[in-house]
């Protein structure tokens, strides 16, 4: 509810909007330190699922679990530390134990103090695994040839990191224990800063796997998008050899039909593509933030995700792009398949309107032939209605002649017949 301070009214959400900011702590860590990271891709609606599971492994070790609200969650559980984090499509676990690094950083992983039957029931599907070490200034220095060993891989990157105060080694790739394998040498770090480092190393490869999601489908989009431009350069083709109006309308059924199947592409490939150039903006702001310097003899992390990374999120968009273009491109020709055709409609349209106009003309000419033998049928009969009155009156005793009285009638009649038909047109023709 609103409270009222000096006789404000706060919005509803001020409180929740403030502490999102501090919603995501960073954890606190201190050299010698080891960490494992786990990032399970569990859809949008996973949420619900990995708090109670959380709370399953708070049960069991008698500590308070996630509200049901909370998308991040820290709690100390003795033999390790465990910090939670919900993201849009994927969730993070990050598990922290202070012990000795010893000569092998990662032969005795964190994940070992974790009950095995709560990991194996971790709702969602692996994406990234790192085992990490937080190894102090003070320890033997490792040679190229014993990080290379502990990398397993020729091909890591490396760098002074933290401007200075620190140094950082990680192989961006699954070695033979199912995970990749980071190491950095604390320089002087405060814990918090030691913290936010490690976060921000592991959330490069966490982001950079996330977004590599969007390749696979790039390459099948692609394929699929080859196909409809050929499909498309077909009917452009085409276009130009048109017969008749059944031409094009088979044209336009095979423009919808390749619409379709571009408008699914577009549909299996949206999210994935925008999801993709977000997750790459902030790899490069991580990558960014570590304000690293060149360690002789590596890669930095930057110049590695330029190499290894870069490349695949151009192919992306590169299809996203073409994707665009190739929808344009369709709209353009069903535009002017859809004109030709509605131009022959209006050419069959306008024949049509002719025929009709010679066919009311027709009718017109045999409409007044009619009338003009209906004048003459009703003037020979009105003549004769005539003939036989004046032959009645005769023979009544007038003295009528029947043949002059016919002779006359004759125009008469045809004269009232012709001016009654005309009044009765034009009453017709003014009605309509």
């Amino acid at each position: 509810m609103p409270t009222k301070r000096y006789g404000l009214n706060d919005h509803p959400e001020r409180q929740n909007l403030t502490a999102e900011v501090h919603a995501r702590p960073y954890a606190r860590l201190s050299a010698p330190e080891r960490l494992s990271h786990l990032a399970l891709l569990t859809g949008g609606d996973g949420a619900d699922a990995d708090r109670e599971h959380l709370n399953a492994l708070c049960k069991r070790y008698k500590l308070p679990g996630p509200q049901s609200d909370q998308n991040h969650f820290m709690a100390d559980f003795g033999p390790f530390r465990l910090k939670w984090e919900r993201h849009t499509e994927f969730s993070t676990y990050t598990f922290f134990r202070q012990e000795p690094v010893g000569q092998d950083p990662f032969s005795d992983p964190v994940l070992q103090a974790v009950p095995h039957d709560w990991l194996e029931g971790i709702p969602g599907q692996l994406m990234v695994g790192i085992h990490a070490a937080l190894e102090s200034d003070g320890e033997p220095e490792r040679n190229g040839e014993a990080l290379a060993r502990y990398f397993g891989s020729e091909s890591f990157a490396g760098a002074v990191v933290a401007s200075g105060a620190a140094m950082a080694w990680m192989d961006f790739w699954i070695n033979g224990d199912g995970f990749g394998h980071l190491l950095v040498r604390d320089r002087g770090l405060e814990p918090r800063r030691a913290g936010r480092l490690l976060q921000r190393l592991v959330e490069i490869e966490t982001y950079r796997t996330m977004a590599l999601l969007a390749f696979p489908i790039a390459k099948e989009a692609s394929q699929q998008l080859d196909r409809i431009g050929v499909g498309l350069s077909h009917i452009m083709e085409s276009m130009a050899d048109l017969q008749d109006l059944e031409d094009e309308r088979r044209l336009l059924r095979e423009l919808t039909r390749l619409t379709a199947e571009l408008e699914r592409v577009a549909m299996a490939t949206s999210y994935r593509f925008g999801a993709a150039k977000a997750y790459y903006a902030l790899v490069e702001r991580r990558i960014s933030e570590l304000r690293e310097s060149r360690l002789e003899g590596y890669q930095q992390f930057g110049e590695f995700m330029d190499r290894r990374l870069a490349p695949a999120m151009r192919t992306c968009m590169s299809v996203s792009e073409r994707l665009d273009v190739l929808s344009k491109r369709i709209a353009r020709a069903g535009q002017m398949l859809r004109t030709r055709v509605d131009i022959q409609l209006e050419a069959q349209n306008r024949d049509l309107l002719r025929s009709m106009d010679r066919r009311a003309q027709m009718q017109l000419r045999l409409q007044e032939t009619v009338e003009g033998l209906s004048i003459a049928a009703v003037t020979y009969y009105g003549v004769g209605l005539i003939a036989y009155v004046a032959k009645g009156l005769k023979e009544a005793g007038v003295p009528l002649p029947v043949e002059i009285t016919q002779g006359i009638a004759v125009p008469v009649v045809a004269g009232l017949t012709w001016v009654i038909v005309r009044r009765i047109r034009r009453m017709v023709a003014k009605g309509s």
